[in-house]
């Protein structure tokens, strides 16, 4: 998901502040359900663009949905709605998890594959990785069967494709010229 800029500063804020108050790795949770909710629930996202629901409502359910949220993460939700900025909480808590990894230096890497690979597979391709990156390395694997066979590795804006799937397409591509 591409953050917009204002997006970014608000995150930029909450991890001034996560950082000021020692509670970095509470908001991190905090806004990675906040994000989860945000990028899986079609509803949720129509319910925080709503104009039609007033910020003073919408506070009142953000206390309901997520009861456990730090002070921290609250009061700036508070303040979000409040500018009537909520319509891109979703953003400014991606943006956030993502500049406290930038900051720790960790990278997320995304591994699909048709099947789910066995550890020494998987420590091999991280091993590679980290070989790359200099990186803390926090692997998702994502199972996608339409891949046939292989694996694709997603990195930050990079993408590594050694799929059947990409395979074939390339010799098709080969074949029709």
């Amino acid at each position: 998901m591409k953050s917009t800029k204002s997006a970014i500063r608000y995150a930029k804020s909450l991890l001034e502040l996560s950082v000021e108050a020692k509670s970095t790795e509470k908001v991190a949770g905090d806004m990675q359900t906040l994000a989860d909710a945000y990028n899986e629930s079609r509803d949720f996202q129509l319910f925080v663009s709503s104009p039609i629901i007033n910020a003073e409502k919408k506070l009142s359910i953000f206390d309901k949905i997520f009861p456990n949220f730090d002070k921290l993460s609250m009061d700036f939700i508070r303040l979000v709605t409040n500018h009537k900025r909520e319509s891109q909480i979703g953003e400014i808590a991606n943006a956030y998890v993502k500049l406290l990894r930038d900051e720790q230096g960790i990278s997320e890497v995304t591994l699909t594959s048709a099947m789910p690979l066995d550890e020494a597979t998987k420590n091999t391709i991280v091993s590679k990785i980290k070989g790359v990156t200099k990186e803390k390395i926090e692997l998702k694997e994502v199972i996608d069967e339409n891949l046939i066979g292989g694996f694709m590795i997603d990195i930050d804006d990079k993408r590594i494709d050694a799929s059947v799937v990409n395979q074939l397409r390339t010799i098709k591509q080969r074949l029709t010229i």
